[in-house]
C-alpha cells in the first residue's frame, strides 16, 4: 500500500447537538482510488465535509502529506490541492457551462485564460461538456450536470479529490462515462476518496476500502477482497456485491 496522503485518527464531529462521527480513523493511500462505503446515515458524507472543514473535528486529527489541516479554513484547505464533488453537485445553475469553468479554476479569470490542453482532455472525457458549453447549466441532464461538478473539481490539477455519490440516479451509460473518466484521472496518479452507493462503480474503480457504520469505520482494505467476500459483504453491508454487477 502506498504512504498516506490523508489521514484521519480519531476523528469526532458534531452537527448542532449531534455526534455523528465517533472517532473515524481513515487512511488514503496517494495515487490509489479509495472507496468509503457503508449504510446509509454510516456518516460518510459528514467526513467528507469534516475532511474540507464545512464541518469541524470537535477531536482528533485530520493530516494532508503529514501536515495537519483540522483547524484550517476551507478555502485554505482547496489551496492545498484538494477538491471536492459534493452530493448536490455544487454547480451555478444560471451560469453557463464555460461560467462554471472559470470560476472553478484559481489561476483563470476568464475563458481564454483556461489551459486548452486541460481543457481538451476534459472535453475527451465528457464531451457534452463542450456541445453545450455556451449552455446555462441548468438545463444540463442530471447526468450532464454530474459530468460537468467532476470537470469543475479537476479542471486544475488536484493532488485529491472527494466525491460525494457521483452515481446517485444516473442511467448504466452514464455511470460507465463516470467510471472511465475517474479511471483515467487515476492514470494521472490522482488520489481519489469516493463515497459511492452503486457497488459495480466501487468494484470497477477501488483499489482500497473502508466501510462505514455508526459514525466509525467497522473495515479496511483491498476492495478486490470485500468484492470476492459476499459474507463480508452480508455482514458490513447487508448486501452481497455480485447482486449488483
Amino acid at each position: 500500500m502506498s504512504d498516506p496522503l490523508l489521514q484521519l485518527a480519531g476523528v469526532h464531529t458534531h452537527i448542532g447537538a449531534y455526534h455523528i462521527l465517533h472517532g473515524v480513523d481513515l487512511q488514503v493511500p496517494a495515487g490509489q482510488v479509495t472507496m468509503l462505503l457503508g449504510r446509509n446515515g454510516a456518516g460518510k458524507s459528514t467526513t467528507l465535509r469534516t475532511v474540507m472543514g464545512l464541518h469541524a473535528a470537535s477531536r482528533g486529527s485530520v493530516t494532508f502529506r503529514g501536515q495537519p489541516i483540522a483547524e484550517r479554513e476551507t478555502p485554505d484547505i482547496a489551496q492545498l490541492g484538494i477538491a471536492y464533488v459534493p452530493e448536490t453537485m455544487g454547480i451555478f445553475s444560471d451560469l453557463t457551462v464555460q461560467e462554471n469553468m472559470v470560476l472553478a479554476a484559481r489561476t483563470a479569470r476568464h475563458a481564454g485564460a483556461l489551459d486548452r490542453a486541460r481543457l481538451d482532455w476534459i472535453f475527451d472525457l465528457f464531451p457534452a461538456l463542450k456541445k453545450f458549453w455556451l449552455y446555462p447549466a441548468g438545463k444540463l441532464s442530471g447526468g450532464q450536470k454530474q459530468m460537468l461538478a467532476v470537470a469543475r473539481a479537476i479542471i486544475e490539477p488536484r493532488a485529491l479529490i472527494l466525491i460525494d455519490e457521483p452515481s446517485k440516479g444516473l442511467a448504466p451509460s452514464i455511470v460507465q462515462n463516470l467510471i472511465a473518466a475517474l479511471r483515467a484521472l487515476k492514470a494521472q496518479r490522482t488520489t481519489i476518496l469516493l463515497v459511492e452507493q452503486n457497488f459495480q462503480m466501487a468494484r470497477a474503480l477501488g483499489d482500497t476500502v473502508a466501510v462505514m457504520d455508526d459514525g466509525r469505520v467497522v473495515h479496511s482494505g483491498a476492495m478486490a477482497e470485500l468484492a470476492e467476500d459476499e459474507r463480508l459483504q452480508h455482514r458490513l453491508l447487508g448486501l452481497s456485491l455480485g447482486a449488483h454487477q
